[in-house]
Protein backbone atom coordinates (compact mmCIF):
# COMPACT_ATOMS: atom_id res chain seq x y z
CA UNK A 1 0.00 0.00 0.00
CA UNK A 2 2.64 2.35 1.14
CA UNK A 3 5.20 1.66 -2.02
CA UNK A 4 1.58 1.97 -4.28
CA UNK A 5 1.04 5.64 -2.90
CA UNK A 6 4.26 6.96 -3.62
CA UNK A 7 4.27 5.64 -7.39
CA UNK A 8 0.89 7.59 -7.50
CA UNK A 9 2.74 10.98 -6.47
CA UNK A 10 5.60 10.46 -8.53
CA UNK A 11 3.25 9.52 -11.81
CA UNK A 12 1.20 13.17 -10.24
CA UNK A 13 4.81 14.87 -10.65
CA UNK A 14 5.88 13.50 -14.08
CA UNK A 15 2.53 14.64 -15.26
CA UNK A 16 2.24 18.27 -13.91
CA UNK A 17 6.13 18.86 -15.76
CA UNK A 18 4.84 17.23 -18.75
CA UNK A 19 1.51 18.98 -19.03
CA UNK A 20 1.10 21.15 -22.47
CA UNK A 21 -0.29 24.50 -20.50
CA UNK A 22 -1.47 26.89 -23.76
CA UNK A 23 -3.69 30.30 -23.33
CA UNK A 24 -5.28 31.60 -20.10
CA UNK A 25 -8.13 29.71 -19.87
CA UNK A 26 -5.61 26.76 -20.01
CA UNK A 27 -3.73 28.09 -16.99
CA UNK A 28 -6.42 29.11 -14.93
CA UNK A 29 -7.83 25.52 -15.35
CA UNK A 30 -4.17 24.29 -14.57
CA UNK A 31 -4.30 26.46 -11.03
CA UNK A 32 -7.61 24.95 -10.13
CA UNK A 33 -6.47 21.29 -10.36
CA UNK A 34 -3.28 21.92 -8.64
CA UNK A 35 -3.48 24.55 -6.45
CA UNK A 36 -7.01 25.43 -5.70
CA UNK A 37 -9.16 24.80 -2.74
CA UNK A 38 -10.43 21.11 -4.15
CA UNK A 39 -6.60 20.32 -5.58
CA UNK A 40 -6.16 16.68 -6.48
CA UNK A 41 -3.12 16.73 -4.50
CA UNK A 42 -4.78 17.78 -0.68
CA UNK A 43 -6.73 14.27 -1.03
CA UNK A 44 -3.05 12.59 -0.90
CA UNK A 45 -2.05 13.89 2.42
CA UNK A 46 -4.91 12.52 4.28
CA UNK A 47 -3.08 9.14 3.42
CA UNK A 48 0.06 9.85 5.34
CA UNK A 49 -1.83 7.91 8.14
CA UNK A 50 -1.75 4.54 5.96
CA UNK A 51 1.92 4.86 5.24
CA UNK A 52 4.70 3.11 7.58
CA UNK A 53 6.20 5.05 9.97
CA UNK A 54 9.58 4.50 8.66
CA UNK A 55 8.65 6.12 5.70
CA UNK A 56 6.09 8.88 6.50
CA UNK A 57 9.04 11.62 6.56
CA UNK A 58 10.08 10.79 3.24
CA UNK A 59 6.33 10.62 1.56
CA UNK A 60 5.46 14.03 3.52
CA UNK A 61 8.54 15.65 1.53
CA UNK A 62 7.33 13.81 -1.82
CA UNK A 63 4.05 15.40 -1.63
CA UNK A 64 5.56 18.48 -1.08
CA UNK A 65 7.51 18.34 -3.78
CA UNK A 66 4.33 17.76 -5.88
CA UNK A 67 2.93 20.73 -4.76
CA UNK A 68 5.92 22.96 -4.57
CA UNK A 69 6.31 21.52 -8.21
CA UNK A 70 2.48 22.66 -9.31
CA UNK A 71 3.52 26.34 -8.04
CA UNK A 72 6.30 26.80 -9.84
CA UNK A 73 4.75 25.94 -13.02
CA UNK A 74 1.80 28.04 -12.61
CA UNK A 75 4.17 31.21 -11.88
CA UNK A 76 6.11 30.23 -15.16
CA UNK A 77 3.01 30.11 -17.43
CA UNK A 78 1.60 32.78 -15.72
CA UNK A 79 4.85 35.22 -16.39
CA UNK A 80 5.17 34.22 -20.08
CA UNK A 81 1.16 34.84 -20.32
CA UNK A 82 1.73 38.44 -19.39
CA UNK A 83 4.64 39.12 -21.09
CA UNK A 84 3.06 37.95 -24.27
CA UNK A 85 0.26 40.16 -23.62
CA UNK A 86 2.68 43.31 -23.03
CA UNK A 87 4.40 42.22 -26.26
CA UNK A 88 0.85 42.27 -27.90
CA UNK A 89 0.06 45.55 -26.50
CA UNK A 90 3.32 47.00 -27.40
CA UNK A 91 2.99 45.79 -31.17
CA UNK A 92 -0.27 47.70 -31.17
CA UNK A 93 1.52 51.08 -30.61
CA UNK A 94 3.01 52.93 -33.44
CA UNK A 95 6.57 54.68 -31.94
CA UNK A 96 6.78 56.50 -35.10
CA UNK A 97 3.45 58.00 -35.22
CA UNK A 98 3.56 61.41 -34.45
CA UNK A 99 1.98 62.97 -31.23
CA UNK A 100 -1.64 63.99 -31.11
CA UNK A 101 -1.46 67.99 -30.10
CA UNK A 102 -2.30 68.80 -26.47
CA UNK A 103 -5.56 71.47 -26.59
CA UNK A 104 -4.49 74.45 -24.85
CA UNK A 105 -7.11 75.94 -22.79
CA UNK A 106 -8.08 79.56 -22.62
CA UNK A 107 -8.35 82.44 -19.50
CA UNK A 108 -12.15 83.73 -19.97
CA UNK A 109 -12.35 87.26 -20.68
CA UNK A 110 -14.47 87.68 -17.42
CA UNK A 111 -11.78 86.02 -15.63
CA UNK A 112 -8.55 88.09 -17.59
CA UNK A 113 -10.62 91.60 -16.71
CA UNK A 114 -10.87 90.76 -12.80
CA UNK A 115 -7.83 89.29 -12.63
CA UNK A 116 -6.56 92.65 -13.72
CA UNK A 117 -8.73 94.50 -11.46
CA UNK A 118 -8.00 93.06 -8.50
CA UNK A 119 -3.96 93.01 -9.08
CA UNK A 120 -4.16 96.88 -9.69
CA UNK A 121 -6.13 97.24 -6.46
CA UNK A 122 -4.30 94.79 -5.01
CA UNK A 123 -1.08 97.20 -5.40
CA UNK A 124 -2.98 99.73 -3.18
CA UNK A 125 -3.69 97.49 -0.01
CA UNK A 126 -7.06 96.50 -1.21
CA UNK A 127 -7.88 92.69 0.17
CA UNK A 128 -10.28 90.57 -1.76
CA UNK A 129 -13.28 89.75 0.32
CA UNK A 130 -16.07 86.70 -1.11
CA UNK A 131 -19.35 85.63 0.27
CA UNK A 132 -22.46 84.01 -0.88
CA UNK A 133 -24.64 84.73 -3.87
CA UNK A 134 -27.83 83.80 -1.88
CA UNK A 135 -28.55 86.66 0.48
CA UNK A 136 -30.47 87.96 3.05
CA UNK A 137 -32.49 90.78 2.36
CA UNK A 138 -31.15 92.90 5.36
CA UNK A 139 -27.53 92.68 3.64
CA UNK A 140 -28.66 92.80 0.16
CA UNK A 141 -30.81 96.27 0.59
CA UNK A 142 -31.47 97.39 4.05
CA UNK A 143 -27.95 97.79 5.60
CA UNK A 144 -27.79 99.68 1.94
CA UNK A 145 -29.93 102.13 2.64
CA UNK A 146 -32.58 101.06 0.72
CA UNK A 147 -35.34 99.49 3.08
CA UNK A 148 -38.93 98.16 2.05
CA UNK A 149 -40.55 101.30 0.69
CA UNK A 150 -37.57 102.86 -0.52
CA UNK A 151 -37.81 103.47 -4.66
CA UNK A 152 -34.32 102.62 -5.21
CA UNK A 153 -35.87 99.02 -5.16
CA UNK A 154 -37.46 99.96 -8.29
CA UNK A 155 -34.11 100.56 -10.10
CA UNK A 156 -33.72 96.53 -9.69
CA UNK A 157 -35.33 93.21 -10.40
CA UNK A 158 -34.45 91.07 -8.10
CA UNK A 159 -34.55 87.27 -8.28
CA UNK A 160 -36.51 85.87 -4.98
CA UNK A 161 -36.38 82.81 -3.62
CA UNK A 162 -39.58 80.55 -4.09
CA UNK A 163 -41.42 80.88 -0.81
CA UNK A 164 -39.78 83.27 0.41
CA UNK A 165 -39.42 87.12 1.29
CA UNK A 166 -36.37 87.42 2.97
CA UNK A 167 -34.27 85.55 0.75
CA UNK A 168 -32.89 86.40 -2.66
CA UNK A 169 -29.71 85.86 -5.46
CA UNK A 170 -27.92 89.12 -4.71
CA UNK A 171 -27.86 92.11 -7.20
CA UNK A 172 -24.79 93.56 -6.39
CA UNK A 173 -22.10 92.60 -4.10
CA UNK A 174 -22.74 95.25 -2.04
CA UNK A 175 -23.89 92.74 0.46
CA UNK A 176 -20.31 92.33 0.88
CA UNK A 177 -19.45 95.13 1.82
CA UNK A 178 -22.54 95.22 4.60
CA UNK A 179 -21.37 91.89 5.91
CA UNK A 180 -17.59 93.44 6.55
CA UNK A 181 -18.57 95.80 8.04
CA UNK A 182 -20.71 94.24 10.10
CA UNK A 183 -18.04 91.98 11.26
CA UNK A 184 -15.00 93.97 10.68
CA UNK A 185 -13.72 97.41 12.67
CA UNK A 186 -12.22 100.29 10.54
CA UNK A 187 -10.10 100.53 8.70
CA UNK A 188 -11.56 98.36 5.94
CA UNK A 189 -9.99 98.34 2.60
CA UNK A 190 -11.50 95.80 0.10
CA UNK A 191 -12.72 94.67 -3.34
CA UNK A 192 -15.67 91.93 -3.94
CA UNK A 193 -15.70 90.48 -6.92
CA UNK A 194 -18.22 88.33 -7.61
CA UNK A 195 -21.34 87.50 -9.77
CA UNK A 196 -24.66 89.20 -9.29
CA UNK A 197 -28.47 88.29 -11.12
CA UNK A 198 -30.82 91.01 -11.95
CA UNK A 199 -34.11 89.84 -13.45
CA UNK A 200 -34.05 91.28 -16.89
CA UNK A 201 -34.77 90.48 -20.24
CA UNK A 202 -31.12 88.81 -22.01
CA UNK A 203 -30.11 90.73 -25.11
CA UNK A 204 -27.00 91.91 -26.69
CA UNK A 205 -26.36 94.32 -24.22
CA UNK A 206 -28.08 93.06 -21.14
CA UNK A 207 -28.30 89.39 -19.23
CA UNK A 208 -29.59 88.24 -15.83
CA UNK A 209 -26.66 87.30 -14.80
CA UNK A 210 -22.99 89.40 -14.32
CA UNK A 211 -20.33 89.91 -12.77
CA UNK A 212 -19.06 92.86 -10.18
CA UNK A 213 -16.40 93.82 -8.83
CA UNK A 214 -17.36 96.69 -5.42
CA UNK A 215 -14.63 98.38 -3.51
CA UNK A 216 -14.64 99.71 -0.09
CA UNK A 217 -12.57 102.03 1.68
CA UNK A 218 -13.46 102.69 5.46
CA UNK A 219 -11.43 104.45 8.02
CA UNK A 220 -10.82 108.34 9.99
CA UNK A 221 -10.80 111.43 7.27
CA UNK A 222 -11.34 109.17 4.35
CA UNK A 223 -12.02 112.20 1.48
CA UNK A 224 -13.71 112.38 -1.94
CA UNK A 225 -10.26 113.49 -3.05
CA UNK A 226 -8.88 110.51 -1.52
CA UNK A 227 -11.51 108.34 -3.66
CA UNK A 228 -10.82 110.40 -7.11
CA UNK A 229 -6.91 109.87 -6.59
CA UNK A 230 -7.57 105.98 -6.00
CA UNK A 231 -9.61 106.24 -9.12
CA UNK A 232 -7.30 108.09 -11.18
CA UNK A 233 -4.65 105.39 -10.21
CA UNK A 234 -6.96 102.75 -11.32
CA UNK A 235 -7.69 104.12 -14.67
CA UNK A 236 -4.03 104.79 -15.58
CA UNK A 237 -3.19 101.71 -14.55
CA UNK A 238 -6.08 99.92 -16.38
CA UNK A 239 -6.46 102.19 -19.33
CA UNK A 240 -2.99 103.62 -19.79
CA UNK A 241 -0.77 106.50 -18.20
CA UNK A 242 -2.07 109.36 -19.68
CA UNK A 243 -5.87 108.71 -19.00
CA UNK A 244 -7.90 111.54 -17.97
CA UNK A 245 -11.00 111.32 -15.83
CA UNK A 246 -14.19 113.28 -15.12
CA UNK A 247 -16.74 112.71 -12.73
CA UNK A 248 -20.54 113.08 -13.17
CA UNK A 249 -22.92 113.14 -10.73
CA UNK A 250 -25.41 110.79 -10.12
CA UNK A 251 -27.77 108.76 -7.49
CA UNK A 252 -27.09 105.87 -5.46
CA UNK A 253 -28.99 104.76 -2.24
CA UNK A 254 -26.20 103.65 -0.45
CA UNK A 255 -23.58 106.65 -1.14
CA UNK A 256 -24.01 110.51 -0.79
CA UNK A 257 -22.34 112.23 -3.18
CA UNK A 258 -22.60 109.99 -5.99
CA UNK A 259 -21.00 110.16 -9.29
CA UNK A 260 -20.45 108.33 -12.46
CA UNK A 261 -16.79 107.91 -13.52
CA UNK A 262 -16.06 108.70 -17.29
CA UNK A 263 -12.71 108.12 -18.96
CA UNK A 264 -11.57 110.07 -21.78
CA UNK A 265 -10.82 107.79 -25.20
CA UNK A 266 -10.85 110.40 -27.96
CA UNK A 267 -12.53 110.26 -30.87
CA UNK A 268 -9.44 109.93 -33.13
CA UNK A 269 -10.36 106.34 -34.37
CA UNK A 270 -13.64 104.92 -35.50
CA UNK A 271 -13.27 102.29 -32.88
CA UNK A 272 -13.15 105.30 -29.95
CA UNK A 273 -15.75 107.45 -31.66
CA UNK A 274 -18.47 104.47 -31.91
CA UNK A 275 -17.71 103.71 -28.46
CA UNK A 276 -17.84 106.65 -26.91
CA UNK A 277 -21.14 107.93 -28.93
CA UNK A 278 -19.26 110.61 -30.13
CA UNK A 279 -18.49 112.17 -27.07
CA UNK A 280 -14.80 110.94 -26.30
CA UNK A 281 -16.12 109.76 -22.93
CA UNK A 282 -16.65 105.88 -22.06
CA UNK A 283 -18.75 105.46 -18.68
CA UNK A 284 -16.35 102.88 -16.42
CA UNK A 285 -17.68 103.13 -12.94
CA UNK A 286 -20.29 104.45 -10.55
CA UNK A 287 -18.84 105.57 -6.92
CA UNK A 288 -19.57 108.11 -3.94
CA UNK A 289 -19.02 108.65 -0.87
CA UNK A 290 -20.57 105.87 1.27
CA UNK A 291 -23.62 107.66 3.25
CA UNK A 292 -23.46 107.70 7.33
CA UNK A 293 -26.50 105.60 7.30
CA UNK A 294 -25.45 102.72 6.09
CA UNK A 295 -22.29 103.01 8.22
CA UNK A 296 -24.80 103.38 11.19
CA UNK A 297 -26.85 100.38 10.22
CA UNK A 298 -23.63 98.51 9.94
CA UNK A 299 -22.89 99.68 13.56
CA UNK A 300 -19.88 101.86 12.67
CA UNK A 301 -19.73 105.75 14.07
CA UNK A 302 -20.25 107.91 11.16
CA UNK A 303 -19.06 110.90 13.34
CA UNK A 304 -15.41 109.10 13.71
CA UNK A 305 -15.45 107.53 10.39
CA UNK A 306 -15.93 108.02 6.60
CA UNK A 307 -15.27 106.06 3.51
CA UNK A 308 -16.03 105.65 -0.24
CA UNK A 309 -16.90 103.06 -2.63
CA UNK A 310 -17.22 102.48 -6.19
CA UNK A 311 -18.98 99.34 -7.92
CA UNK A 312 -17.67 98.00 -11.78
CA UNK A 313 -19.47 95.98 -13.95
CA UNK A 314 -16.76 93.31 -15.49
CA UNK A 315 -18.59 92.02 -18.29
CA UNK A 316 -18.83 96.12 -19.72
CA UNK A 317 -15.25 96.48 -19.37
CA UNK A 318 -14.17 93.00 -20.79
CA UNK A 319 -16.55 93.87 -24.04
CA UNK A 320 -15.00 97.16 -24.37
CA UNK A 321 -11.23 96.03 -23.91
CA UNK A 322 -11.97 92.65 -26.50
CA UNK A 323 -14.51 94.52 -29.08
CA UNK A 324 -17.37 92.37 -27.90
CA UNK A 325 -20.60 93.34 -29.44
CA UNK A 326 -23.48 90.52 -27.84
CA UNK A 327 -22.64 89.98 -24.13
CA UNK A 328 -24.36 86.67 -25.04
CA UNK A 329 -21.34 85.46 -26.07
CA UNK A 330 -19.59 85.54 -23.02
CA UNK A 331 -21.58 83.12 -21.00
CA UNK A 332 -22.93 80.98 -23.84
CA UNK A 333 -19.27 78.98 -23.10
CA UNK A 334 -18.73 78.27 -26.97
CA UNK A 335 -15.29 77.15 -27.44
CA UNK A 336 -14.42 78.65 -30.75
CA UNK A 337 -15.17 82.47 -29.03
CA UNK A 338 -12.68 81.08 -25.97
CA UNK A 339 -9.98 80.06 -28.05
CA UNK A 340 -9.63 83.73 -29.22
CA UNK A 341 -8.11 84.73 -25.68
CA UNK A 342 -5.46 81.36 -25.52
CA UNK A 343 -2.71 84.02 -25.81
CA UNK A 344 -4.16 86.86 -23.05
CA UNK A 345 -3.31 86.19 -19.79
Amino acid sequence: MSQELFDRVNILIREIDTEEVVGAEAIEAFRIRYLGTKNIIKPIFGEIKNIDNTRKKEFGQLLNKAKQTAEEKFQTLKSSSEAADDGVKKADIDLTAPPRPLQLGARHPVSIVMNRIIDIFGRIGFTVAEDREIEEDWFNFTAMNTPEDHPARDMQDTFYLKDSDSMLLRTHTSSVQARVMTTQKPPIRIIAPGRVYRNETISARSHCQFHQIEGLYVDEGVSFADMKQTLLYFAREMYGPETDIRLRPSYFPFTEPSAEMDVWMGTETEEAYRLTKGTGWLEVLGCGMVDPQVLINCEIDPEKYSGFAFGIGIERSAMQKYNINDIRMIFENDVRFLKQFRSVV
